[in-house]
């Protein structure tokens, strides 16, 4: 199993839609996840901007 954490400040945009993305592009055998250095929380336009994706 290949363990990948995305980390960016707020993790709150970029960390996120990293993580959203790596998880879409996994066969499986990866373990993602994201963090913040100081987590804010996920911002509405990471939501709508994934969607569109």
């Amino acid at each position: 199993m290949i363990n990948i954490l995305f980390v960016c400040s707020g993790n709150s945009v970029r960390s996120q839609m990293a993580e959203g993305l790596g998880r879409a592009m996994s066969d499986g055998n990866c373990e993602i996840k994201s963090a913040g250095t100081m987590p804010i929380g996920v911002h509405p336009d990471t939501v709508a901007c994934m969607k569109e994706i």
